[in-house]
């Protein structure tokens, strides 16, 4: 086999500038697959009646809610990149530098999602459902700047699609900096496990299976959404063993091979127990009173009141050419 095609190269940098300011892959990746994941969610909540645009809006509060989440836990367990003696807390700020937690983001982009829906009236199951694929694709397509990075990398290994790992300096100072860095060369420091690809693959996986199960057996509820959850913690869990980047461990096993294997366990406890028909958002938006555009189906002046049975009456009435209600509009009637 040719050398070039034995391993994987890494790029020579995850950082360009743009004059003064710095354009960081990582960051756009996870912005490219933020906007994927509103865009298909959008079309999948649509398709199973919902209405056009509330993917959108509830993405307003869940994406901000998310990222927050997941800084936060990242930050809390690994506390000592950030806390102690000769770290800068202020660091802890700095998102653009990588590190989020994935865990945290869902549990508190799922708390903007639960306000957001209800403002809109909208069951958190049945939009969690129809955004679950576009999650974990997301999640894919953010892996690609832990590529960038150089980072969430495994063990050395000697197979074929091995991860050249360079040594990156800041051009200024001649420095180590292996994250806002530049290559020094195309010679590899070490070939390491790229578990980063491992896990992207594995979810663009997740999200083909959530795709063909919601298909097959109508998926509602939150069960399709659980399943993606299931199914992400499973690879999560063995990917997680296999890297060998700082992590805070708790009995001697990474933090994120426990949380994987107790989310996972409650994934599946959910898929077994929820039962129940997918929700019909066609219906819920009929009771609500409105129409595709978002207007009310409700008509004007009757505040959303049902008609009494003299006001049916008198309608009846006017249907057949007379405003009298005291005249019959029985055919022979005289």
């Amino acid at each position: 086999m040719l050398p070039f095609l034995a391993t994987i190269p890494s790029p020579d940098r995850g950082v360009w500038y743009l004059g003064p300011i710095p354009i960081r892959a990582y960051a756009l990746f996870i912005i490219t697959g933020i906007v994927i994941a509103i865009w298909w969610g959008e079309r999948r909540f649509v398709a199973r009646g919902g209405q056009p645009g509330t993917v959108t809006d509830v993405a307003v509060f869940a994406v901000p809610f998310g990222l927050v989440g997941g800084r936060l836990y990242h930050v809390a367990t690994d506390w000592y990149k950030y806390f102690g003696e000769g770290r800068n807390p202020l660091d802890a700020l700095k998102i653009w530098q990588g590190g989020l937690g994935i865990w945290g983001a869902v549990a508190l982009g799922a708390v903007g999602a639960w306000i957001a829906c209800r403002r809109r009236g909208v069951p958190l199951t049945a939009l969690a459902d129809a955004v679950a694929p576009g999650i974990v694709t997301a999640q894919a397509i953010g892996r690609l700047g832990n590529y960038f990075n150089q980072e969430l990398y495994g063990a050395p290994t000697t197979l074929p699609w091995g991860l050249e790992i360079y040594q990156r300096v800041d051009p200024t100072t001649g420095l180590s900096d292996p994250l806002n860095g530049v290559a020094v060369s195309q010679t590899p420091e070490f070939v390491v496990h790229p578990t980063f690809l491992y896990e992207l693959l594995w979810n663009l996986g997740v999200a083909l299976l959530v795709v063909w199960a919601d298909r097959r057996f109508r998926l509602g509820r939150g069960r399709a959404f659980a399943l993606y959850v299931a199914g992400y913690t499973a690879g999560r869990f063995w990917i997680e063993m296999m890297r060998s980047d700082e992590a805070t461990h708790v009995f001697g096993v990474r933090i994120n091979v426990w949380v994987s294997a107790l989310v996972f366990l409650g994934a599946v406890a959910y898929l077994l127990l929820v039962r129940g028909p997918r929700e019909d958002l066609a219906a819920l938006r009929a009771g609500s009173g409105e129409n595709g555009d978002g207007t009310s189906t409700t008509p004007a002046g009757s505040g959303g009141a049902q008609a009494t049975p003299d006001e049916q009456r008198n309608e009846g009435n006017k249907v057949e050419g007379t405003d009298d209600p005291t005249r019959s509009t029985s055919r022979g009637a005289p």
